[in-house]
């Protein structure tokens, strides 16, 4: 059945109602019901007595109330009129909620804003709000949903990262015990499907009541029972018959069409009931199928909780090859729409008052483009020939379905509406592995149902799953039905081709796919690609005809790098000669089989498109060697959302605030009104040229980003200071912030201080230098304006900086003073803002950490040597609040204790003396043979993680990093 309102729907009226609360209160609150498809009040509960409207209750504090709709055990509702103050709202369910029985969510709404509070006993709070245009968003319907369902769901919970991991690992288990009983892998793997999706219908309501587990239950101590009623379940989820007491939906689809039951052992049970709690509506198949996909497969079962390919990668190449098009045509259709929006109103305006008339031409016209384009996206047919677990094809459901979606509220805003045409039977796919087979069609459809239970459509009924007898298992280069007679396998028809064909260098082919195989699939190919071309080509060259015979408009297809050279660059020339390379990445990060691999993406049609990109840029056209003729320009390179809130300006000061170390001793241990000590408002700092040249620690006084007078003068001795010394000097600076806030830093660095507060060192850099030097900082130091600081306490952090790579980068975007020994300028935006990190593994991490680790010790052991130094420690008042807090010892019940403060000093005056030339400057002036070796050793560390020889030139490396900025996110 389908909705009586839809969220497109709902919004649309909505928007245009100007109701009272009174007025409207009831009829918003039904209408959600409807476009939820839950109870309304009066239906489940005609008594009134635990859901329903104007629920009657004693204020806390006294007085009598209402609230608007109250349902028990899982919510209070309170409305206001639109516009109104949602806070009083709140409140007054805060007064109310004793005598509504405490429920779990408190929700206020004014027609267009919803606010769903946590009222969980022992929890922190949490609110869930978005207006109404925002209603239609997935995680907003699911919210709502919840709140009438399953409140319990919106405590704070795992990531659907973390929850597809778990479960996928828990699958493992039982996978293991199926092998360990010698139970054949394909009846395995199907048995677990159906229990998988059996979980999921259950937590999306298409088996209502918890019926699953239920079932599960009720049998766990009766391996043969569970048998005999999981053939039933499956048996009436196959034809839709009844279930007991319970009326199951028509399933079928294939999934269900046996009822076929592995028996479970008692411990098996317990496992699946442990499954079964998780919240499987919320599952990412995306992950699940890969992850599930080497549960089943007992040679991939190393790679459980390995990285896997994320939905973000699959649209990389999914975006510009399939919905691009399809996006220039949506685009198209509204404007047309939008033209015609006059002559409709300029139609119905000559219409006679009260008369209804057929509708107008240019509104039959306006109404057709919309149909037609829903209808046009109905059509859209996507082929995946090596889909896997069906990754590509689930992310493109999704994709396609996200567009209509914007069709359907589109049209409804304009009393037009239809629900979503899109289905899975659009899609088809080639697969060998008969695990991946099966995968990929379970993975597709739960995706698609939970899409449509994310967006507040109803699931399709009779049956809920259609067959799809479009995923084939069958090899997708080389039909072997006759052995004697090989032949090329025709692909299915498709408007578009994706997908990650397998990675398999010439060299290997031979000893994983024999050499009989790969002598047929040769001599079958010979006249179209060299022998000597990687597995990959032939589905390019597959593709390639495709869409010369007129059967494929586009295509969108990994490959190894290879692929850009040699022997394989033939299937590329292959494509320019009869088509067009559109679009491509030369040298992208990809995850394969848990490993980061290096890939090139390609996208490519029959000329058709317009326009090309290159690894994110637009150019006039690529090469078969996936360049463009174009030099490095690093300026193309943008700032990475990866790298935001890492990298910070120190603070500008903007008066005199430094004073000499003796004072600020003397300051530390003097008394105050409040009984705070000064050491809150007293910390060290160290200037660029300090870092460099070794210039004595200095302190300074710094009262943070926003204290008040009271606050700071509250500490006598730092403040009479600052009140002689700063006050005078900035009272009359024409900026007026700085003139009235004058015992406050010219540029305090609120960001920065947020982000170093939790961590125990951060590292600095010099903002100009000849050697771009990095260096750890303990968090008690005050970083200058004249550095920039690194939020990160991580050795891999700090290796990968200070590694060959990062400055040939930012010498690159970083300003040049003068010559080079003048040295450069580093500024976060350019040289660390749009800097690519590697993808590296917790392996290369480790490497970089131990060898930046390495080279900082070699490092500090040069610049103070033992013979030379002894340990001092600095005593003096501390609070566990302020910056000292690491070092604060025996803090009494206010927080207060002692200072003690560990720092290396010269032994004496001849040895102070001998470290003034120990240096960071000389040392990398000199750069002797061991530190150059601890920089070699890094660097190799680093390149490795990045997956690059160590060889690679300047130029190289900066072409590299260019690729890499571009293909990551903003």
């Amino acid at each position: 059945m389908a909705n009586p309102i839809t969220p497109q729907e709902f919004i649309a009226k909505w928007k245009r109602a100007n109701l009272s609360e009174r007025s409207a209160a009831h009829q918003h609150f039904l209408d959600l019901c409807d476009m939820l498809a839950q109870p309304k009040p009066a239906q489940a509960d005609p008594d009134g007595a635990w859901y329903t409207f104007e629920r009657g209750v004693t204020k806390t504090g006294g007085g009598r109330g209402w609230a608007d709709v109250w349902l028990r055990g899982k919510f209070a509702w309170e409305y206001k009129g639109k516009h109104k103050n949602l806070v009083e709202a709140y409140q007054q369910l805060l007064r109310y909620r004793e005598d509504l029985e405490n429920p779990p969510l408190l929700v206020v709404c004014d027609l267009d804003r919803f606010e769903v509070h946590t009222n969980f006993t022992g929890t922190i709070k949490a609110v869930h709000e978005f207006n109404l245009d925002a209603l239609g968003e997935p995680a907003n319907i699911d919210v709502l949903r919840k709140v009438f369902t399953d409140p319990d769901a919106l405590k704070p919970r795992q990531t659907t990262q973390e929850i597809t991991e778990v479960l996928a690992v828990r699958f493992a288990k039982l996978a293991d015990g199926m092998r360990a009983r010698n139970i054949p892998a394909p009846a395995a793997a199907h048995f677990l499907m159906k229990l998988m999706f059996c979980m999921f219908a259950e937590d999306i309501d298409l088996l209502s009541g918890k019926l699953f587990g239920k079932v599960l239950a009720t049998s766990r101590n009766e391996p043969a029972a569970l048998s005999r009623r999981l053939r039933s379940l499956f048996t009436a989820m196959a034809k839709g018959e009844d279930f007991g007491e319970h009326v199951i939906a028509h399933f079928n689809g294939g999934l269900f069409a046996d009822a076929d039951v592995i028996d479970l052992t008692p411990h098996e049970i317990e496992e699946l009931i442990r499954v079964n709690d998780s919240d499987w509506s919320n599952v990412e198949p995306s992950i699940f199928g890969t992850l599930f996909e080497r549960t089943l497969d007992p040679d991939k079962r190393s790679q459980i909780g390995a990285h896997y390919t994320s939905r973000a990668d699959i649209e990389t190449l999914l975006e510009p090859v399939v919905m691009a098009p399809l996006r220039r045509e949506w685009e198209e259709v509204k404007a047309k729409c939008e033209k015609l929006r006059p002559k409709i109103k300029q139609a119905a305006a000559e219409k006679s008052q009260g008369s209804r008339g057929k509708e107008s031409k240019p509104r039959k016209e306006h109404d057709k483009l919309l149909t037609d384009f829903g209808h046009r996206l109905e059509q859209v047919t996507v082929l995946d020939p090596a889909c896997g677990s069906g990754n590509f094809l689930y992310v493109a459901i999704n994709l396609l379905l996200d567009l209509e979606k914007q069709v359907i509220t589109y049209a409804s805003q304009r009393d037009l509406s239809w629900f979503p045409l899109v289905r899975p039977r659009q899609l088809a796919g080639l697969e060998i592995n008969p695990y991946a087979q099966q995968l990929a069609q379970v993975v597709i459809w739960i995706g698609y149902l939970q899409w449509m239970h994310h967006n507040g459509f109803l699931a399709p009924t009779n049956p809920v799953l259609e067959p799809m007898e479009n995923i084939n298992r069958m090899d997708a280069i080389l039909d072997l039905t006759d052995p004697a007679n090989p032949k090329e396998p025709e692909w299915p028809a498709a408007e578009f081709i994706v997908g990650n064909p397998p990675f398999l260098g010439d060299k290997k082919m031979r000893g994983e796919l024999g050499d009989a195989y790969v002598k047929a699939v040769r001599k079958l190919y010979a006249d179209r690609l060299p022998n000597q071309s990687d597995l990959c080509c032939y589905w390019f060259e597959k593709a390639r005809a495709a869409i010369q015979a007129g059967r494929c408009k586009r295509a969108g297809l990994l490959a190894t790098q290879g692929i850009r050279g040699g022997a394989n660059r033939e299937c590329l020339s292959r494509i320019k000669e009869t088509g067009n390379i559109f679009w491509a990445f030369a040298d992208r990060d990809w995850i394969l089989d848990g490993a980061t691999v290096h890939v090139s993406m390609v996208g490519f049609d029959n000329r058709e498109e317009n326009s090309c990109r290159l690894n994110g840029d637009a150019v006039q056209s690529i090469h078969s060697n996936l360049t463009t003729g174009a030099g490095v320009d690093v300026n193309k390179a943008h700032v990475l959302s990866a790298n935001a809130n890492l990298c910070f300006l120190g603070v500008m000061k903007a008066g005199p605030f430094d004073i000499e170390e003796s004072r600020a001793l003397e300051m530390a241990s003097a008394p105050n009104p409040h009984g705070a000590p000064n050491s809150i408002v007293l910390r060290p700092r160290l200037t660029a040229r300090d870092i460099l040249q070794r210039g004595e620690t200095g302190w300074i006084i710094d009262f943070g980003c926003d204290s008040s007078v009271t606050e700071a003068s509250l500490f006598e001795l730092p403040w009479k200071y600052v009140e002689s010394n700063v006050k005078s000097v900035r009272e009359g600076n024409r900026r007026t912030r700085l003139a009235h806030k004058w015992w406050i830093h010219g540029e305090p660095r609120p960001g920065l201080r947020h982000v170093l507060q939790p961590l125990w060192r951060f590292i600095v850099t010099p903002e100009v230098s000849k050697h771009r030097i990095f260096s750890w900082l303990d968090a008690v130091f005050l970083a200058d304006h004249q550095t920039r600081a690194f939020a990160s306490e991580e050795d891999w952090f700090f290796g990968v900086l200070h590694s060959r790579i990062h400055e040939v980068w930012a010498r690159a975007k970083g300003t040049q003073l003068r010559e080079r020994e003048s040295g450069f300028r580093y500024t976060p935006t350019t040289c660390f803002e749009t800097f690519p990190f590697p993808t590296a593994t917790d392996e290369q991490k480790t490497a970089i950490s131990a060898a930046a680790k390495e080279l900082d010790t070699l490092r500090n052991n040069w610049l103070n040597p033992r013979e030379w130094t002894r340990q001092e420690v600095l005593e003096f008042p501390g609070s566990t609040s302020g910056p000292w807090a690491r070092y604060v010892h025996d803090a009494d019940g206010r927080g207060i204790g002692t200072v003690r403060y560990p720092r290396s000093v010269p032994k004496d005056e001849e040895h102070a003396e001998k470290l003034k030339s120990r240096t960071l400057t000389n040392l990398y002036n000199e750069r002797p043979t061991w530190l150059d070796l601890a920089h070699k050793k890094l660097d190799a560390a680093v390149f490795a993680a990045y997956g690059w020889q160590l060889d690679k030139s300047d130029e190289d490396i900066r072409a590299a990093l260019l690729a890499l900025n571009l293909q990551k996110p903003r």
